[in-house]
């Protein structure tokens, strides 16, 4: 059975950096994109940042320059290198991988930018 498995969410500052790290397990089939989303209260829950099979990436206009997606196939994790957070980063940030027949999710992992 897929799994996903998120870490690295906390109480960050303002200016600070996070990284986030999403490890899968099982067997996935034809997996054309991985990708990380997040949701505050009151928003619906947006695409961060994605990466699809050829190696394309492509951002949120609020992280770009900021946030880096990257994937370990040693240790079959997809990362999410986040710097220069904002208060506005405040959400929960969630692992999604796509394949052709299904998406899978993480379970979230909470970010909270503050001072």
């Amino acid at each position: 059975q897929v799994q996903l498995v998120e870490s690295g969410g906390g109480l960050v500052q303002p200016g600070g950096s996070r990284r986030l790290s999403c490890a899968y397990s099982g067997i996935i089939f034809s997996i054309y994109a991985m990708a990380w989303y997040r949701q505050a209260p009151g928003k619906e829950r947006e695409l961060v940042a994605s990466l699809t099979s050829d190696g394309t990436t492509n951002y949120a206009d609020s992280v770009k320059g900021r946030f880096t997606i990257s994937r370990d196939k040693a240790k079959n994790t997809v990362n999410l290198q986040m710097g220069s957070l904002k208060p506005e980063d405040t959400a929960v940030y969630y692992c999604n991988i796509e394949s052709t027949k299904v998406g899978y999710w993480g379970q979230g992992t909470q970010v909270t930018v503050s001072s």
